[in-house]
């Protein structure tokens, strides 16, 4: 297993505190699948506490063995690639059982299928609502997984849900739980950046519109704020012949200029993602250097240098001495669907568009390069910074 986490994970072991969250799962698991009632298990933790190492020891564990009917699901297409790769990796693994929610449920609803343990990742991205774009009919995914399996094994980051089809927050979760058996099992150990306590707070303050201040530098992780997206990405290019695994992403909200829609500031122009149907998903393929990531190529995934472009939907108030949410200058609207069963507020939908950033700035281990569209924001970010390009 060991390779396997190294390769997707960036972690060569697994740790102490996920061994035991482990035993105590499988203690869970093998309750649940031995009760006449369906149980959930969840995995809770924000981005980067090793969720995704623990599900995979678990798949690991259970879906190699021959006894159990199991599955894992994922609806994030990259993601569903990289799970793909991971499972042909892995000794008697059937990788077919790796499937998206919505061709999961329909083939077991269609054909009277039952499991014995389902396991979702990045379970805050199963739909809550009907979505017949993409041939999903009921109610609630989770609802449906639940009714097919004796155990679901999900992982949720409140802080990641960012649009409206996909909404959760805790009190839907224990809703569409209702009287079924469940447990809670926290992560809450930073894996994935080597940055320290204090500097993940910052970046859950920046996000949080609370007054900005100066970086920590009380760690190994590598912080830059640019004055110009030229030179970021100039970095992350010497970055990625060093080390691999680094990317420019940015947030939604550049303007059209010309009929492109490209990531466009100063000597800086580069083109969104692009979804490809080849196998290698989007953060290893080599040619995503000259493309501008986003959070559906990204959230999941680990790079070693992220070089973070905020878009012009963020802003700075100087009396407040804050970043600021503008979603009116947020351009996908995709985040803003409406639904019928709830109505969302400004407040909520702030709240999806600065999860979007939270995520995004922190898929580097070693290191966060910053810039920002905004002048004056761009401006507070370099006076602050120690280390001004």
């Amino acid at each position: 297993m060991n390779k396997i986490l190294e390769a997707q994970f960036f972690v060569k072991d697994l740790s102490d505190s996920q061994k035991a969250v482990i035993t105590d799962m499988n203690h869970y698991i093998n309750a649940g699948m031995n009760s006449d009632k369906h149980s959930v298990a969840i995995i809770q933790g924000a981005a980067g506490t090793g969720k995704s190492v623990v599900l995979m020891e678990l798949v690991r564990q259970y879906m190699t063995d021959k006894r159990y009917k199991t599955a894992l699901v994922v609806n994030h297409p990259e993601l569903y690639k990289a799970y793909q790769d991971l499972g042909e990796s892995i000794p008697n693994m059937n990788v077919k059982s790796i499937r998206r929610p919505t061709a999961l449920i329909n083939d077991a609803q269609k054909n009277h299928k039952h499991y014995d343990v389902i396991f979702v990742d990045e379970a805050h991205l199963l739909y809550s609502k009907s979505e017949p774009y993409a041939h999903y009919r009921g109610e609630n995914q989770l609802t449906d997984l639940m009714n097919l399996a004796k155990v679901v094994v999900v992982v949720y980051d409140f802080a990641q849900v960012f649009q409206s089809k996909m909404y959760w927050d805790e009190k839907l979760l224990f809703d569409t739980i209702g009287k079924h058996p469940y447990k809670m099992f926290d992560m809450n150990f930073q894996y994935r950046m080597v940055a320290s306590d204090q500097q993940v707070a910052w970046m859950d303050d920046l996000t949080a519109e609370k007054p900005i201040t100066e970086f920590p530098d009380n760690s190994e992780f590598e912080f830059k704020v640019f004055d110009t997206a030229g030179s970021l990405f100039e970095t992350v290019k010497k970055r990625n012949k060093e080390f691999g695994m680094s990317r420019v992403v940015a947030t939604s909200g550049f303007p059209r200029i010309d009929g492109r829609h490209n990531v466009e500031m100063d000597t800086f122009s580069l083109p969104w993602d692009e979804w490809d149907p080849q196998r290698t998903h989007w953060a290893k393929r080599e040619g995503s250097i000259t493309q501008v990531g986003t959070i559906y190529t990204l959230q999941g995934f680990d790079l070693n240098y992220v070089g973070m472009i905020i878009g012009p939907s963020f802003g700075y108030d100087a009396k407040t001495d804050t970043m600021t949410i503008i979603p009116e200058k947020y351009s996908h609207k995709e985040i803003f669907k409406k639904r019928k069963d709830r109505k969302f507020t400004q407040a909520e939908y702030k709240e999806f568009i600065a999860n979007v950033l939270n995520v995004l700035m922190k898929r580097g281990k070693y290191g966060l390069y910053l810039t920002a569209y905004d002048d004056a924001l761009r401006a507070r970010l370099l006076e602050l910074s120690k280390s001004i390009n």
